[in-house]
């Protein structure tokens, strides 16, 4: 009889986390996984919370954790879950990210196009499979919403998932943001399953409320933070001049992972189609992208190189936010500014004036509801209760328009 492997990691937030099944193990050890150690979980959010340098290796075994006592509480209850569907279940939430890239969302708008990170996942779930002789079938079905558990899925992905539950935690703890901090420990113990899906018991509205209001500080402090948005569309420029002048015939350094994203126009057709896209895919880090910045901060492109140059050394655009879009007058004023100071012209300006829109809805009442079981049998939609807080305020999608450009 071979021994069993254990393993326990201590985590910051969390303390000690168990890893206890072979499958599990085996899937923490392989090399698709380990690379999310080399991917940060807030990208370039450290240029403005300096503690903000953990990765997406952190957040999926936290978010396993949380997975493990979810369906402990939920098996404490009287729900039936089989130790195959709950092996399922954990493998399921420590794969949710692994189709992330280097500095995912500037990733996805920069040089891989209308590929999203949850496609590529997919497709490596599928990949791991075949690797692991079909041991991640249950693990598929339980992930895209097709087991007839629900309650598993919703684990997985809904507005109340560990997902969300663990890096509302973690980036609150490694920011030290205070707002973003949420009862975890509470939610976890009103989780209960009625009729197939996951719902909170009536004692637990109060966190669940703190839960949202947690999510929408969060974004607008953190995730959407105005330095923070500078920085991440800085890198999103850097990333589209240089899959430009890659695809004009111009020599970049850069590994052989990027080379081929720079190089060739990657879409869904050539990662189901070319298996040499998603290996590739999974050589990419943030390494590959940093280091190449620092060499191409110095390359001749002035564009190029002053984008570079600025982000390395945190000399980031101004961003302004308002409640209104931005006339064209005010963007014409700071291209012409740009222009003179930085002698740039045309289409070149783009790059350095630019306007966007942030949004965010707390609470999607259009979306998976995160449903309220009364003593009495009853269920309502956490918005639809009376007095609630979500109700009136954080069901409403909130807009900021801002524009970015270099400080004149």
């Amino acid at each position: 009889m071979t021994e069993r492997k254990r393993k326990i990691v201590n985590d910051p937030v969390y303390g000690f986390i168990t890893i206890d099944h072979p499958l599990i193990f085996n899937l923490l050890s392989h090399p698709c996984y380990q690379r999310l150690r080399r991917i940060h979980q807030m990208a370039l959010a450290h240029l403005v919370y300096p503690g903000a340098m953990h990765t997406r290796f952190h957040h999926s075994l936290g978010a396993y954790h949380l997975m493990s006592i979810a369906l402990q509480e939920l098996k404490s209850k009287g729900v039936d879950i089989s130790p195959e569907e709950e092996v399922a279940a954990k493998m399921a939430i420590l794969l949710h990210d692994v189709g992330h890239g280097p500095y995912s969302h500037a990733l996805e708008n920069g040089i891989i196009e209308d590929v999203s990170h949850e496609a590529i996942s997919q497709w490596l779930i599928e990949d791991l499979n075949r690797q692991m002789d079909g041991a991640l079938s249950l693990t598929l079905d339980i992930f895209n919403g097709r087991y007839h558990k629900k309650f598993l899925h919703q684990l997985v992905s809904s507005q109340l998932d560990v997902d969300r539950m663990d890096y509302l935690n973690r980036d609150s703890f490694f920011t030290g943001v205070a707002e973003g901090t949420i009862g975890y420990d509470r939610i976890l113990k009103m989780l209960t399953v009625h009729q197939g899906e996951l719902m909170v018991e009536e004692k637990g509205i109060y966190s669940i409320e703190k839960f949202i209001v947690a999510r929408r500080l969060m974004y607008w402090q953190v995730y959407l933070h105005k330095t923070v948005l500078s920085a991440e569309n800085m890198l999103v420029k850097i990333l589209q001049r240089a899959k430009n002048l890659a695809q004009d015939g111009q020599q970049l350094f850069c590994s052989p992972a990027l080379s081929y994203f720079l190089y060739n126009t990657v879409s869904k057709d050539n990662f189901e189609r070319e298996p040499d896209c998603l290996r590739l895919f999974c050589m990419l880090d943030d390494y590959d992208i940093m280091g190449a910045i620092k060499v191409w901060s110095e390359h001749p492109d002035k564009v190029l190189s002053l984008l570079c140059k600025w982000l390395i050394n945190r000399e980031l655009f101004k961003v302004v936010l308002t409640n209104e879009p931005f006339d064209n007058s005010a963007v014409d004023l700071l291209r012409q500014q740009v222009a003179q100071k930085w002698q740039i012209t045309g289409s070149d300006l783009d790059y350095f004036v630019f306007t966007d829109v942030a949004s965010l809805r707390a609470y999607n009442i259009n979306d998976e509801k995160i449903n309220i079981l009364f003593k009495d049998g009853t269920v309502k939609d956490i918005s639809s209760i009376d007095n609630a807080l979500i109700s009136h305020t954080l069901a409403i999608p909130v807009k900021k328009f801002y524009i970015c450009h270099p400080k004149i």
